[in-house]
């Protein structure tokens, strides 16, 4: 029978993967924070810059999307930085940036502060989901990664529904003073993220030479990386799907299924409630029966089957059936973004080669990117043919990526970078040789 001392070990082990120094409780909290923010930005940026300026909507929704776009290309540069001199200079700058750019909403009263103060809140965000990702790798012990993508997925979900709902209640208000109190906080508070990361968050020692040399041929030796490019390509296929459910659900639910209004937030508040709560145990589960890349066809499968769901949902008569039907479909979007999301995050970590690993994470960043660029354009048009043809040409995305990422991942686990150095075996093997800590 197992010791008190046994079960709690065990117990540690599952609630709070192993980490370096204060990194296991610091590198949640900039997380969250960043959550918050992002669930506060996107739904009150809009409205907040038409109460302070005198631009019409097309106006500022021109110069939001005008900021976004001039970010596009940081995630590779950003990837570059990281392996120079480490990943944690460059997520607290990101932090740094965001709270700039908070505090230019302030200061907004016409296009061009409007363009500026977005540009820095995109460029923060940008730089700071481009490097993170790689600080917990090179935090996070090998055998722990997954957890640790889970629960950053769970904690993303968690406060971006916060920051959703925050901002929900302050557009009750109808107040600008309450919107430029949060705006304050929101500023604020990515400071305090950013100091955190600083104080309690050590970076690896990193051989100065090596990583120099390894940054300025990074971009090179990825580009003739066919598997990882590969990789990054099947990946936007599956974005794809994440993304979907917020592009493609309000419109087809209530234009198409005539369901009640109220339906749309309902559905969204239940998917972020159970990807919030339960990613890390189904990660964890799914880790002990499948391969990272057996996750993502997991995923894909269930994707497609959410896709179908939704697409039978037309047979069903409006009323409380419809409605439940549409929750249970839910369920299987939900799963499949619990099983798929730490897996490819950790497969992406994995697969890239020793010193090199903020470049292709930075790059891997685009199979994000690119499918919040397609989507609703891809939606608006299939759409547009019939109201089921999305669902149908997204489920047989879903099914194409599933098919794709198994044999992709055994080249990836058994392939050498484009040097000739060995790629790191996924899930263990050939794990790379962890760095020692330096003192800051």
């Amino acid at each position: 029978m197992p010791t008190n001392g046994g079960i709690r070990r065990r117990w540690h082990a599952v609630r709070l993967p192993r980490a370096r120094d204060g990194a296991a409780w610091a590198i949640p909290v900039a997380l969250a924070v960043d959550a918050i923010g992002t669930g506060l930005y996107l739904p009150l940026s809009m409205v907040y810059f038409l109460s302070v300026t005198d631009l019409s909507e097309a106006g500022v929704g021109l110069l939001l999307t005008a900021a976004t776009a001039c970010s596009l290309p940081l995630p590779l540069l950003v990837g570059r930085i990281a392996d120079r001199i480490g990943p944690r200079p460059v997520v607290i700058a990101g932090q740094l940036i965001q709270a700039a750019g908070f505090f230019l909403y302030l200061t907004v009263a016409g296009p061009i502060s409007l363009f500026l103060a977005a540009l820095f809140e995109a460029v923060g965000l940008r730089t700071y989901w481009s490097s993170v990702f790689t600080l917990i790798a090179e935090q996070a012990d090998d055998s722990a990664q997954d957890q640790w993508f889970a629960r950053a997925g769970m904690i993303r979900a968690a406060g971006t529904g916060i920051g959703t709902v925050l901002a929900g209640l302050l557009l009750a208000t109808a107040s600008q003073h309450a919107y430029r109190g949060m705006v304050l906080t929101d500023a604020i508070s990515f400071i305090a993220a950013a100091v955190t990361v600083t104080l309690f968050v050590r970076g690896a020692h990193r051989p100065a030479d090596g990583h120099a040399r390894g940054s300025r041929d990074g971009v090179r030796q990825l580009l003739r990386d066919r598997p990882y490019l590969g990789l990054i390509g099947v990946n936007v296929l599956f974005n794809i799907c994440t993304v979907f459910l917020a592009v493609a659900t309000p419109v087809y639910v209530i234009r198409a299924l005539h369901a009640p209004g109220w339906t749309v937030g309902a559905l969204l508040t239940l998917t972020t409630a159970v990807v919030a709560t339960c990613t890390a145990e189904v990660t964890r589960r799914a880790r002990r029966r499948a391969s990272r890349g057996g996750a993502m066809a997991l995923g894909g499968r269930l994707w497609a089957a959410w896709c179908a769901a939704a697409a039978l949902a037309v047979l069903l008569p409006r009323g409380p059936l419809l409605i439940l039907y549409l929750a249970s479909a839910m369920l299987l979007w939900a799963a499949a973004e619990m099983v798929h999301g730490p897996a490819s995050t950790a497969l992406g970590s994995e697969a890239a080669p020793a010193g090199l690993r903020g470049t292709y994470m930075g790059t891997f960043q685009y199979s994000f990117a690119t499918a919040d660029m397609v989507t609703p354009g891809l939606f608006g048009v299939l759409y547009g043919v019939h109201h089921v043809l999305p669902w149908a040409v997204v489920g047989c995305l879903a099914l194409t990526a599933s098919a794709l990422i198994r044999p992709l991942e055994r080249r990836l686990v058994r392939g050498t970078t484009a040097e000739g150095s060995p790629r790191r075996r996924i899930g263990g093997g050939y794990g790379l040789t962890r760095p020692a800590r330096d003192s800051r």
